[in-house]
């Protein structure tokens, strides 16, 4: 009965199938589920555990239009046995009905279903914001080119994106409703109870496995961050390729535009002019740099050589090799180069050969740098690395800091070092990058209770840990390594822990290898397979990039500020210049060091407008000075005791012709440049009225000095000038009576001159006469008394012998002792010369001058060479010719003065101002003041403010 029943059911089945009513649609029955086809057809041909794709009219059954369910009307059927098929549709459409629910109810626990296993492979998934680096440049910039607020208004809104979404409270009551469609012991129950054995094995199964799969993800996630590490190192050198290509073509001028300097350029001449500024003034500099610290050998010079990219630092084993900070400026550039800031040379850092001259420059510069009896210095060393790939960025790097003062360095090593590392580190806006060495213990490190000193809040600090893969190697717990990264160690915080590797201990490994061997350490690195440090925490590379953004972030977020501090330095300033200075213009030590240049060398200039008479005078005058007293004492004196003249002229050749062998072209010479020297000290030191700046006085003078210490008057002008004065000296033909009348004028001043000195003397001797100690109430001396009582014995014995000799004789002598001692003195024999010497040349000298008067009328006997005549004139002759050779001698030197030696000065003295121009120390010592130093700060403060808005502009122009 019940197969009887089925097959009619199946009869009118198929004729539903099989008819139309107007309708182009699909049957009913290819639209049911599985589940509803086994329960109507169970001897159906396609129940063979076969499910066919579902075919779901989206119209009629999709949750997501949300429309209501209608019923489906009864088909009438034009067949026999009406009531028997009214019962069969009836019930068909019923279940119909319930399939309907059903299929909704699975499509929506489908969805449930995905959703909630992308939510778990969503939290699996790692935070990609860290690996936003990873984009290129450019993808940031395509703002500039797309207009993405008009993509943004073209998506729909987030209310309409809701609306597609299904409703998950109305797929909960689907999936209540969906247990009370089958009876207990339905095939359906059956069917569903089989799906939840199967649904618990595999939740069994998931439990079992959890570990292994967290392993195997773990291993997968490895895998795919090194391959997308490699992809990402193919992408930035292809990058830094096409970048190099690009900066090439702009060095070539085909764009034929002037390239401007890059940020980080214009960003280190501003700190560089910064280190240059007197840091005793009340303007700090709290501009971001990067600063490099760490403790001895723990190294700091190796990671700063992995973030240059090159091997650029001397490098010794346990010494000290950073003796002096180094600011190094890593930009940007076409080609791998390196350059200090005072040096126009170019280090190749691709050529092994230029990396070793490099490297012998900075320790050159390191050692010229420490002064005497130090270790370390505080003068700063400035060097430029360009190259294609680098991050921009400024770092220092400092001497390492040290426990111990070892033989060898100075007592005061360890707080230097201490001290130069708290200057740089005490700037607020400084980022500190702390390096560690991860291959010894952690509790004896230094720096690190020195940088939570200074940052006790980590808001500027960055830790890095070095030699991670000999840490690894000797370390018994791994965890003790994450505890250091973590920062759980020591007392200090930071910002960021980073690990890193810098080769195998070898200084001849390259960049490349240091890095092949860093990323394969890491790769097999058991510190990252159990997560004990994050992927973004290892490698050089990683480091550099979150150094850079960290430079750049603090740069943007304190610039502005110091702009302003300076622009109120400047007003101050401007300010103080005005009150103190309101006539004078703001003169820097180089430009005044400008001005007092011109000047000395207008002065040098103005020696050539010296008149060639004015010249003549002086060095006649200045000659005759230093040789009159050789001539009266060695040549006119000893030939005028002689007898007759034959005997005086024989004298005075002789004497004559050594003189002018030995002595007189050297004195001459001598003279010349005393003579040279006073007149440039008068033009040097000569006041110019309104116009004189005594702010140059110092630097006139050391200027003149140094010229002077640095000019050698040509030597062969003493060969020419003694043949000149030879002949000068030969020559005893008066020509004229007017010569005849200067030689008597020449002479007699040079025997009054002495005279007066002879008398001098004698009243030295004897002491004021009767008329002074009645005036001034002066008394002699006994000594005073004996040599006067002496005086007036030997007067009286030239008296009584007028042609005395120059010389007495021991018996005049012992007689002149002898009458001296019969009135109670007691005279000494050496006293008795000694006056007498006095005596007798004062009486020769008075006998000499009467002469020269006789002599004024002896010009027509001496043209006929004394031929009966008693009047003797050699002596008028001799002073002719003296006189004479001193005015050749004076015109000789005059035209060397003026043809040689003032050119030769003049170059002297250019070279001078050279040399004082390129030494800073000796410009500061010679232009000192309180106006010198307020215009070397307002300078600075006007260029440092100058510079700092060029590089604002520009930096707000880049964002």
């Amino acid at each position: 009965m019940w197969r009887t029943k089925a097959a009619a059911a199946c009869v009118i089945c198929r004729s539903l199938a099989h008819s139309n009513y107007g309708i182009k649609r699909k049957s009913p029955l290819q639209n049911l589920h599985l589940v509803s086809r086994s329960i109507h057809h169970p001897y159906h041909p396609s129940l063979k555990f076969q499910r066919r794709p579902l075919r779901i009219s989206l119209q009629q059954f999709s949750s997501l239009n949300r429309l209501p369910l209608r019923k489906t009307k009864l088909l009438n059927v034009k067949y026999g046995y009406q009531s028997y098929r009214n019962f069969w549709l009836a019930r068909l459409a019923s279940r119909l009905l319930k399939i309907r629910y059903l299929i909704l109810g699975s499509a929506v626990g489908g969805g449930y279903t995905a959703k909630k296993t992308y939510d778990q492979w969503k939290d699996m998934m790692p935070d990609l914001d860290e690996y936003k680096w990873i984009i290129p440049d450019f993808i940031w910039e395509l703002d500039e080119h797309i207009d993405l607020e008009k993509l943004i208004k073209a998506l729909p809104d987030a209310d309409d994106l809701a609306k597609l979404l299904p409703d998950f409270e109305k797929i909960g009551e689907s999936f209540t409703s969906l247990k009370g469609i089958f009876s207990p012991g339905t095939p359906g129950e059956t069917a569903f109870r089989a799906t939840d054995q199967g649904y618990d094995s595999d939740k069994q199964y998931k439990k079992v496995s959890d570990k292994e799969k967290i392993d195997q993800l773990q291993e997968e996630l490895l895998r795919t961050q090194l391959k997308y590490q490699r992809m990402l190192e193919r992408l930035e050198k292809e990058n830094k390729e096409l970048r190099k290509l690009v900066l090439q073509r702009d060095d070539k001028g085909i764009h034929q535009r002037k390239l401007k300097k890059s940020l980080i350029d214009m960003y280190s001449e501003v700190l560089d002019i910064l280190s240059d500024y007197d840091a005793s003034y009340n303007t700090q500099d709290h501009l971001p740099r990067v600063v490099v610290v760490g403790d001895q050998s723990a190294g700091k010079t190796s990671v700063l050589e992995m973030i240059a990219q090159a091997r650029i630092f001397p490098r010794g084993s346990g010494e000290m090799m950073t003796r002096s900070p180094v600011k190094v400026t890593l930009s940007e550039g076409p080609h791998h180069v390196a350059l200090f800031k005072d040096s126009s040379r170019e280090f190749d850092l691709t050529k092994e050969e230029d990396l070793a001259a490099l490297r012998n420059e900075i320790e050159i510069r390191m050692r010229n740098s420490v002064k005497e009896g130090c270790t370390v210095s505080t003068e700063t060393i400035s060097l430029s690395v360009k190259g294609p790939g680098l991050q921009r960025m400024v770092l220092v790097d400092l001497p390492g800091v040290i426990s111990t003062v070892t033989s060898g360095m100075a007592p005061d090593t360890k707080e230097t070092i201490f001290s130069i590392s708290k200057a740089y580190m005490q700037n607020p806006n400084a980022i500190i990058l702390c390096i560690q060495d991860g291959s010894v213990d952690a509790e004896r490190s230094i720096v690190t209770d020195l940088v939570s000193q200074m940052d006790p809040q980590g808001k500027r600090t960055i830790f890095v840990l070095t030699k991670v893969d000999l840490a690894e190697k000797n370390v018994a717990s791994p965890s003790r390594i994450q505890q250091i990264i973590e920062g759980k160690l020591f007392p200090m915080k930071a910002l960021g822990y980073f690990a890193v590797v810098t080769g195998k201990g070898n200084s001849s490994e390259s960049i490349e290898s240091i890095k092949e061997y860093e990323e394969e350490f890491f790769q097999n690195s058991k510190l990252l397979k159990t997560s004990m440090l994050k992927a973004h925490q290892v490698t050089t590379k990683n480091l550099s990039l979150a150094v850079s953004d960290c430079f750049w972030k603090m740069v943007r977020e304190s610039v502005e500020q110091q702009a302003d501090a300076f622009k109120a330095t400047r007003f101050n300033l401007e300010t103080e210049w005005k009150n103190n200075y309101p006539r004078l213009r703001e003169l820097d030590r180089n430009e005044l060091f400008e001005k007092a240049k011109n000047e000395i060398l207008d002065e040098v200039i103005s020696l050539t407008q010296v008149t060639p008479k004015h010249w003549e005078e002086i060095l006649q005058k200045t000659l005759w000075e230093r040789v009159s007293t050789h001539v009266i004492e060695n040549i006119y004196l000893p030939a005028a005791q002689t007898m007759n003249s034959g005997t005086f002229n024989t004298t005075v050749d002789i004497k004559l012709k050594q003189w002018t062998d030995k002595q007189l072209p050297n004195k001459a010479v001598e003279v010349a440049w005393e003579t040279l020297q006073e007149e440039f000290s008068r033009f040097m030191t000569e006041q110019k009225g309104k116009e004189h700046d005594d702010i140059f006085d110092k630097l006139k003078q050391a200027v003149k000095e140094e010229s002077i210490k640095r000019h050698k008057w040509n030597e062969r002008a003493e060969d020419s000038l003694r043949v000149i004065q030879h002949n000068a000296l030969e020559d005893r033909s008066i020509s004229d009576k007017q010569q005849w009348d200067a030689a008597i004028h020449f002479m007699e001043e040079t025997l009054q001159s002495r005279l007066k000195d002879t008398e001098s003397v004698i009243e030295d001797m004897v002491g004021p006469d009767w008329k002074k100690r009645w005036l001034y109430w002066i008394s002699r001396t006994k000594e005073q008394n004996i040599r006067n009582e002496t005086k007036n014995e030997l007067e009286k014995l030239i008296k009584c012998n007028e042609e005395h000799a120059a010389y007495l004789a021991n018996d005049e002598v012992t007689t002149v002792r002898k009458n001296l001692e019969a009135r109670g003195i007691t005279v000494d024999p050496c006293l008795i010369k000694d006056t007498w010497h006095q005596i007798y040349r004062r009486y020769f000298l008075k006998t000499a001058l009467n002469h020269c008067n006789l002599c004024r009328r002896g010009f027509y006997y001496y043209q006929r060479h004394f031929v009966d005549s008693e009047l003797e004139c050699n002596d008028i002759v001799l002073f002719w010719r003296i006189q004479r050779m001193l005015a050749i001698t004076a015109n000789t030197l005059r035209q060397q003065l003026t043809n040689t030696e003032v050119r030769r000065l003049e170059k002297n003295v250019k070279e001078v101002l050279e040399d004082f121009a390129e030494d800073n120390e000796k410009k500061v010592k010679l232009l000192t003041g309180k106006r010198v130093q307020l215009a070397e700060d307002l300078k600075k403060v006007r260029e440092i403010q100058e510079k700092l808005e060029a590089f604002i502009e520009a930096l707000h122009q880049e964002k």
